[in-house]
């Protein structure tokens, strides 16, 4: 889809192992713990003085309310204050007391949807403010809830775990959260711009990830001292990749997929600010990673993507999956050959158009003793694939160089594209957060949504529609309707209408003559 299009879903992680069988106690911090070791939940109810959450959902199949219901009252079980870090929620192993950078990025969207914009902001910006030059413009990979960098990964700033797509991924989790609260601080903050500013620049200098020679770096780099297995950590200061259990080699595809997030963030950003040369630079940078993606990482003879490249410098291995981010993947036979690389991943199976099978993988992780849910990745995860890809609600801002263009005159616009697929009746999602704004949204089949402006000023909603319709019916008036390309190549048609404070529209399709 095109920059401004209808869809824009961040590609989480939706893993999915078997769940540890334990009966869950709170313990005396207000922890639980699980078979004696001590964690934010586990499958239990609500404890005294636990955080809560305003959103609701309500839907024609029980199974994905009583998911849903399991996942919000697990992910707002792992919420926290009180502690010398500041407001946080566990994203990490559980029994750690930590957020790392990896989960952290990945959570933020199930932690906004369920009113944790403070949480969020406070952890992000720890992971900002400690980018230092000691650690070769590494943060700290995860900080606990004393504000320390957790003793299980770091020994000093010459010997800790990290791996190269974080700096990345975190970057780009700050624009998505700006996009959704309209928070300055994510564009103004002098401790996030530095961050961003390093990451785009020192960081990738440092690590070898310029385009020019990212294929020819060393496996190993920024080695303090002299190289020693008996190190603690001296091989794992920077990773090259998320994979922790391949060894030896020297690129991940996720470093280039997370870098071109993060170059196109840092350009909205600096868009948004006003620099339209650093916006107009790191746009044609992820442009280079974008290409060099579809050229180079793609086996023509195998039909596939690789997976990294090894300590011989050879592309090897099948890892389409690593690139099913936002648009990075050419439309046609390399999207085809991703998706059947990616497990079948929920936001892969949203995002690219099919509802009833992500449907149905949504209800089999949503069901107990299917999935770790005692893992905070997993029921934040949940809550995040409810609001981008059951009900298809997303954000996107065109650049704001360009907020005039095409009648653009608000930053941020609000998406729906249903996903309730041919199984699901209806589904209603309500209370839910968006800059100064608090939604409702109800999607009826795939052929009516109803947006309800709870809270808030006027909004600007894109209501799209799969299919080609010269117009659609705003409250029971035909309105014109612009036809774009959905991520999966599927046309889809798209009207804006503007709802004010207060206000109700519903958007349809038209019945077939």
């Amino acid at each position: 889809m095109k920059p401004s299009g209808v869809m824009r879903i961040k590609t989480l992680l939706s893993c999915c192992l078997a769940v540890l069988a334990c009966q869950a106690q709170t313990g005396a911090q207000g922890y639980r713990t699980i078979g004696g070791s001590v964690t934010g939940a586990s499958e239990v109810r609500p404890s005294a003085g636990q955080a809560e959450s305003k959103l609701e959902f309500a839907s024609s199949d029980a199974r994905l309310v009583e998911g849903f219901e399991r996942a919000r009252r697990q992910a707002m079980a792992y919420v926290f204050e009180g502690d010398p870090v500041g407001p946080w929620y566990e994203a990490a192993e559980p029994g750690r007391e930590a957020f790392c950078m990896r989960d952290t990025a990945h959570q933020a969207m199930g932690a906004q949807a369920l009113g944790l914009a403070r949480q969020n902001l406070n952890m992000l910006r720890k992971f900002a403010e400690n980018i230092s030059d000691a650690r070769d413009w590494c943060s700290l990979w995860e900080i606990d809830r004393y504000n320390r960098p957790a003793p299980v990964d770091y020994t000093s700033d010459a010997l800790f775990w990290y791996n190269l797509p974080a700096n990345f991924d975190i970057l780009d989790a700050c624009y998505r959260m700006y996009l959704w609260t309209g928070d300055p601080a994510y564009i103004n903050d002098p401790a996030f711009l530095n961050f961003y500013d390093r990451t785009v620049t020192d960081y990738v200098e440092r690590w070898g990830l310029g385009i020019d020679e990212v294929m020819k770096r060393p496996r190993l780099l920024n080695v303090r001292g002299m190289l020693s297995p008996g190190k603690k950590f001296q091989a794992a200061r920077g990773i090259p990749g998320y994979d922790e259990g391949t060894h030896g080699y020297v690129l991940g595809g996720d470093v280039l997929a997370t870098q071109y997030d993060g170059y196109l963030g840092y350009a909205r950003i600096q868009a948004f600010r006003g620099r339209a040369d650093l916006a107009a630079e790191f746009a044609k940078k992820a442009a280079a990673v974008r290409s060099l993606v579809n050229s180079t990482w793609w086996n023509a003879n195998g039909q596939t993507f690789y997976a990294r490249l090894n300590q011989d410098h050879q592309l090897e291995g099948r890892g389409g999956a690593n690139f099913l981010y936002r648009d990075i993947v050419d439309a046609g036979p390399r999207l085809k050959s991703a998706l059947a690389d990616s497990g079948r991943s929920l936001e892969a199976l949203y995002r690219y158009g099919d509802p009833d099978a992500a449907n149905a993988r949504l209800l089999d992780v949503m069901t107990p003793g299917r999935s770790r849910m005692e893992y905070p990745e997993i029921p934040f995860s949940v809550v995040g694939n409810v609001v981008n890809g059951v009900m298809g609600v997303t954000l996107d801002a065109p650049s704001a160089l360009l907020s005039g263009v095409e009648g653009y005159w608000v930053a941020t616009a609000v998406q729906t594209l249903s996903g309730l697929g041919t199984k699901v009746e209806w589904a209603e999602l309500r209370n839910l957060p968006i800059r100064a704004n608090l939604v409702t949204v109800r999607q009826e089949g795939n052929r009516k949504t109803v947006l309800t402006n709870q809270h808030g000023p006027a909004l600007i909603w894109l209501a799209a529609f799969r299919g080609t319709h010269t117009s659609l019916l705003v409250n029971g008036r035909p309105s014109g309707a612009r036809a774009e390309t959905a991520p999966s190549g599927e046309p889809v048609s798209v009207v804006r209408v503007a709802v004010g404070a207060g206000g109700t529209v519903t958007v349809e399709m038209p019945e077939a003559k």
